[in-house]
């Protein structure tokens, strides 16, 4: 028993997905149609589209290494152990300032852009002409002109005609166009110029930048552009500018090194000329020759402590000199360094000045990043430089403290030397005076010199940190991508009949095959009949072979497993409601009975809308009404059919008023008895059981229903009234015939429904034929075709 019911279950399975197949194959011609035109659609994108082009290049910026410097000096005015952040280095390369260089460069404020009769083209260096700008009214908006290339010796701007190499004047300012090349006339150009600042913008975020590898200071530059040649161009500027713009940071310390050595050469060259002035003018009146040797022998000891006393000094001058340069405001608000100890042997103070120059230039290098003032890491920066500044500056007035006593003391130690030179000429005391600040200041000006001689050789000297590895080639194209816009379009060609197709199955609720019907109930199925295309409704006859009276016959040998060994059987066609084709099925079953020789008769007991004798183009007589109000007998009210043998028609007859009640008498009892007696068949084509209760009140002289279901007619809803009417046995023997089946909704592989065949009768049956052409077959398959007429 559960094998029995698994292979029910997996044929259902089977014949739900052919059912799924077949319903669906028929909307072929329109979703070739959407696929054709989705892909003709694509075709026409790609070839309109304006290409993207990609072009790239490789650079590495490498880091710096950590390197201990001997020389204090150049430490503390240059910095030491400065290192790069290759994300820093990144933001840099996406930064305005950069592309604003790279926009100069290449004199990118111009854009020309060249009119197509479909697409427009970027023309940059393939334009027949070059624009300048002589002068600009307005330098903070953008305008554009309108070029209109007529011949090789002028052109028309904004209507204006312009000779080549003549400056003109517009709105927007005066310029001046000289001819490149030979351009083909009639070439419509649009000039738009923006300011440089605009354009970098624009630039800046296009370019992608990212690391080739984790960790690694290989940088691939890229752009997306327009014109291939625009994005080569741009992304080796880029790289170029990036390139001078790293030499000139390194060279910034440098050069504030230099200007700081130079203006303090300059202020001590004027001291020390003072100095010398007056030492010479002394020397001059005094007659003081060759001091040194006259006096070598009386002042060796004082020359010792005057040594010692200009060493100090000299180191209290240059505590001095940094100490002024920490309180410029200069140098605390606009980020320059400051001087080095220039030879002062204190580690604390080197380390301190040299801490302090780095973060200025870190700070000076966030703020040319376009980094905000208020940003916390510039915040923090000044927070730290004016930490160091105070320190520094504490540090200092302790070492002049220091420097002051050691003086004091070695003046104190000279002072008792000199006592003993009293007697010496007071003239000579003067000179030596005199020489002391000479000296200070010629020492000064040495160091000072050749750490500028130092600085100027650094300077001449400097690489970048970056070098380029591999130049941008012309852009490739990569945008539209030809296999995913076919592929987009491939399936907006399939989802929208997809979506039609769905949403319109979704919205049926009619029958559309024999497996809706198998879903709600378990009456069996006892045929199917195709849709007709005559226009005669008896279409079952001795000779016919028409694939729908063949399927009557396949009908007539089904109902033998119904009714048994029943030698005269009564059969009862109804329906849900009318038009289901209840007449025809009567009429063409009784034929099918009466050509095997059995006297079969046709009981029209639709007595409300009685079809049966229209059908057949009979004319209408007394019938079933007459005899149950005992009028006539039954033996003149049967009708024979014309041309078919054993055939015969007990007409409705008048309709009455009160058709229920009539077929409560008691007449009925008799008049079915009278006709088991006469005839071999008896077919009842009674009123829609959805309707009225007539098929209920006939049904316990039937001994099996014919339950009609037409195809795209009948509701699903109402198989649920067959089922009840099957389970609970409210009728005899209830089995389906499915009618008027067609292809069209995907009914067409149970029984002989393949072949598209269906019913038709009386004048509004017609033959209709297959759609042949693809439009044809089109409109049926979107359900726009002509609906067939059918006789209820």
């Amino acid at each position: 028993m559960d094998e029995s019911v698994s292979k029910n279950k997996s044929e259902l399975w089977s014949l739900s997905i052919k059912d799924l197949f077949y319903k669906y194959l028929r909307y072929l011609p329109l979703i070739l149609l959407c696929v054709l035109i989705a892909m003709g659609g694509a075709f026409l994108y790609l070839r309109y589209a304006t290409q993207i082009y990609s072009s790239s290049g490789l650079m590495i910026i490498q880091q710096d290494q950590k390197q201990t410097s001997t020389d204090k000096v150049e430490d503390l005015l240059l910095g030491s152990n400065k290192t790069q952040n290759i994300q820093n280095e990144m933001e840099i390369l996406r930064s305005k300032p950069l592309m604003e260089r790279v926009v100069a460069k290449l004199d990118l404020s111009f854009d020309v852009i060249q009119h197509g009769k479909i697409k427009d083209l970027n023309v940059y260096r393939q334009k027949p002409f070059a624009i300048r700008a002589i002068s600009i009214n307005d330098s903070s908006h953008s305008f554009a002109m309108t070029v209109l290339y007529t011949d090789n010796e002028a052109l028309t701007v904004n209507g204006l005609k312009v000779p080549f190499g003549q400056a003109f004047k517009t709105a927007a300012g005066v310029f001046e166009i000289t001819r490149v090349s030979a351009g083909a006339p009639a070439l419509e150009y649009e000039v738009t110029w923006s300011p440089v600042s605009s354009a970098a913008g624009r630039l800046a975020g296009t370019i992608s930048i990212l690391p080739k590898a984790a960790n690694s200071g290989i940088l691939n530059i890229g752009l997306l552009s327009p014109n291939p040649v625009l994005a080569r161009d741009v992304v080796n500027t880029l790289m170029r500018e990036y390139s001078l713009m790293n030499i000139e940071q390194n060279n910034f310390s440098t050069d504030q090194m230099l200007s700081f050595i130079n203006a303090r050469l300059e202020i001590l060259n004027r001291e020390l000329d003072s100095a010398q002035q007056k030492l010479l003018e002394y020397q001059q009146e005094n007659d003081l020759v060759d001091i040194d040797a006259q006096l070598s022998a009386y002042f060796l000891n004082i020359n010792e402590g005057d040594k010692a006393i200009l060493t100090e000094q000299t180191r209290f001058g240059i505590a001095e000199l940094i100490e002024k340069s920490l309180a410029s405001p200069e140098t605390q608000y606009q980020g320059l360094v400051v001087p080095s100890s220039l030879g002062l042997e204190d580690p604390v103070l080197n380390e301190m000045v040299g801490r302090y120059n780095t973060i200025q230039l870190e700070r000076k290098a966030l703020l040319e990043s376009n980094t905000p003032s208020g940003h916390p890491s510039i915040k923090l920066a000044e927070s730290q430089v004016e930490t160091l500044r105070a320190t520094i500056l504490e540090n200092i007035r302790n070492i002049k403290t220091s420097y002051s006593k050691t003086i004091n003391t070695l003046q104190g130690n000279t002072s008792r030397n000199q006592s003993n030179l009293k007697g010496l000429p007071y003239k000579i005391k003067n000179y030596i005076e005199l020489k002391k600040p000479v000296d200070i200041k010629l020492e000064l000006v040495k160091q000072l010199e050749g750490k500028r001689e130092e600085a100027a050789i650094a300077r001449s000297s400097t690489v970048s940190s970056s070098r380029v590895i591999q130049n941008a080639e012309d852009g490739v194209p990569v945008k539209p991508n030809r296999t995913t816009v076919q592929i987009i379009a491939l399936l907006i060609g399939l989802g929208i009949p997809a979506v039609f197709i769905f949403i319109r199955e979704l919205l049926n609720d009619k029958v559309s095959s024999r497996n809706d019907i198998q879903r709600i109930t378990d009456a069996p199925v006892v045929g199917e009949v195709g849709h007709s295309f005559s226009d005669d409704v008896l279409v079952v006859t001795r000779t016919s072979r028409s694939m729908v009276a063949e399927q009557f016959r396949i009908i007539r040998s089904n109902l033998q497993y119904i009714i048994g060994k029943n030698e005269k059987p009564v059969i009862m066609a109804t329906s849900s409601f009318s038009g289901e084709g209840k007449s025809f099925v009567s009429t063409n079953m009784g034929a099918a009975m009466a050509v095997t020789g059995k006297k079969t008769v046709i009981l029209e007991f639709d007595i409300r809308k009685p079809k049966v004798l229209s059908g057949l183009k009979m004319t209408r007589s007394s019938g079933i009404s007459n005899f149950l109000v005992g009028k006539d007998s039954l033996e003149s009210l049967i009708v024979p059919v014309p041309g078919v043998d054993n055939l015969f028609v007990l007409p409705c007859g008048p309709v009455p008023p009160n058709p229920a009640e009539l077929l409560l008498d008691p007449q009925v009892d008799v008049m079915f008895a009278w006709l088991k007696e006469k005839f071999d068949v008896v077919i009842i084509d009674t009123a829609p059981v959805g309707m009225v209760s007539d098929a209920i009140t006939l049904g316990k002289y039937a001994d099996c229903t014919l339950y009609l279901v037409r195809q795209g007619y009948t509701y699903k809803k109402q198989i649920a009234l067959v089922d009840e009417l099957y389970t609970q046995k409210k009728l005899p023997a209830v089995s389906i015939v499915v009618n008027d089946v067609k292809m069209k909704s995907g009914y067409g592989y149970y029984g002989y429904g393949r072949y598209g065949y269906g019913y038709g009768y009386g004048n509004s049956y017609y033959e209709e034929t297959a759609p042949v052409t693809f439009f044809q077959k089109l409109k049926k398959a979107i359900g726009l075709g002509k609906p067939p007429k059918v006789n209820k």
